[in-house]
């Protein structure tokens, strides 16, 4: 006897599985991060336009900065100020593995105004146009609250009880009653 499934049922399995997947996902972007050192980055001005414009997410990973490499995009973190993220325009290498970089933003007429003193660096690995603006919006408490409670709605739902064992009971009954 064959079951089919109704379409609440494929629903809700489906959910469960968009749901899963995006836990994977963030379970192996916190082992990429912790192991690998990859990290996020959200563009919020046009300094590399038109290669990563405003509004872009990017893939980072921390390097030693003697790895660097004239024309790669990197991201240097700034003591007193935000990170700055920008085509690399020449490179001079200390001692101990420490670089002196000069850069300039693609969008830019002119090189930054001061080389950067580094030790380590965080370099683009790729990035997304526009999805920063997802993330962004993914951050506002009534979209995490919202997303929270159907989480739970749909896992609830999942997992309640059915009528499976009035039905296993028909079933034998049935069969009692044929012999």
């Amino acid at each position: 006897m064959s079951h089919r499934k109704s379409g609440s049922s494929r629903i809700g399995n489906a959910l469960l599985n968009v749901a899963a997947f995006g836990g994977t996902v963030c379970i192996i972007l916190v082992v990429l991060a912790f192991f690998f050192h990859i990290t996020l980055i959200m563009f919020k001005t046009g300094s590399m336009s038109p290669t990563i414009p405003a509004g872009s997410l990017a893939v980072v990973k921390k390097i030693p900065a003697s790895e660097v490499h004239v024309g790669d995009v990197v991201t240097i973190d700034r003591a007193s100020a935000l990170p700055v993220t920008h085509r690399v325009t020449s490179v001079s290498r200390s001692e101990g593995g420490a670089a002196r970089i000069t850069m300039r933003g693609d969008a830019n007429p002119t090189d930054d105004p001061l080389p950067y003193e580094v030790q380590t660096v965080r370099i683009v690995l790729w990035s997304v146009p526009e999805l920063a603006y997802a993330v962004n919006a993914a951050n506002n408490p009534l979209v995490l609250g919202g997303l929270t409670v159907v989480m739970a709605v749909v896992v609830t739902w999942a997992f309640w009880p059915r009528d499976e064992p009035r039905r296993r009971r028909s079933e034998s009954e049935r069969q009692e009653a044929a012999t």
